[in-house]
Order: C-alpha cells, then sequence, then structure tokens
C-alpha cells in the first residue's frame, strides 16, 4: 500500500498532468482523441512495437445509435518483453498485450490512460521481473508524454 501511495505521489510531483488512480495512469492531452490516437501509434510503430489493432468506440457506438465522447483503444506490444513476463506469471496474460485508452470526459479535456504495471504486478503476483516491469513502465511513460504533449 505504502508503495502505491508513494509511485502515485511520484507521479503527482513530476507531471501536474498525470495521475494515478485504481490501476491507471492517466496523462491529461494537449490534442484531441484522434490526433493523441494518432501521435500515439505512430510512436508505438517508429519503436518497433506491434500494432494489433485500434478500437473507435465512438464510431460503433454511433453504428447502434448511441452517444458516445470520442474514445479509442490502442493494443500493442513486444513479444520479446510480454513473453517473459507471462514466463514470470502466466495470469498476467489476461492484461496482455499492452493497451492504452485515450477519450474525452464531459468536460472536453482529453486523457490517455494505461495500466500501472506495479499494479499488475501486485494484480497477478509477478516474482522476479522487475527489471522487465521498470522497463515497461519507462516506456509506456515515454510514449504517453511523447504522444500527450
Amino acid at each position: 500500500m505504502l508503495r502505491k501511495i508513494r509511485h502515485a505521489l511520484v507521479l503527482f510531483v513530476l507531471s501536474p498532468l498525470a495521475f494515478a488512480s485504481d490501476g491507471l495512469i492517466s496523462v491529461e492531452s494537449h490534442y484531441s482523441v484522434k490526433e493523441t490516437a494518432d501521435r500515439f501509434e505512430s510512436l508505438i510503430k517508429k519503436k518497433g512495437l506491434t500494432l494489433f489493432t485500434r478500437i473507435d468506440h465512438q464510431k460503433n457506438a454511433a453504428g447502434v445509435d448511441l452517444p458516445l465522447n470520442a474514445s479509442e483503444v490502442i493494443i500493442f506490444g513486444n513479444p520479446k518483453i510480454g513473453t517473459p513476463l507471462m514466463q514470470c506469471s502466466e495470469l498476467i496474460a489476461i492484461d496482455l498485450p499492452q493497451k492504452v485508452l485515450i477519450r474525452e470526459d464531459n468536460d472536453k479535456k482529453v486523457w490517455l490512460s494505461y495500466n500501472d504495471p506495479e499494479y499488475l504486478k501486485e494484480r497477478h503476483q509477478v516474482k522476479g521481473c522487475e527489471p522487465i516491469l521498470e522497463k515497461i513502465a519507462g516506456a509506456l511513460k515515454g510514449l504517453s508524454k511523447a504522444a500527450a504533449e
């Protein structure tokens, strides 16, 4: 619990546009949902990561005549990193590949959110993969910041 609090405080102090809540890290974007998602997709492709899919929830909702704020999910990953993580804990596969949610809230602010690797470590009782989780945390933080700012 203390680790979660410390992690949240570090995020708050280091970036006034980011916050952690319930296992998610959220970064406010200066761009629209589409532009943030386009920027994120471009970044992961440049880094050689695999783009598995991109889901436009607002478009899907409109297809059944339901309103929804702009919202997209990008599912991506790197088997060279994800596979060793799954070797540490097979259950973590339910949360892999990685994903980001880019959404507009009711105040018209755009947020990019992703699962906090520390939360996934605790959720799946991952042991012995701390360097991998640290690498993932750093990559997610860097990609999110670059896409949103």
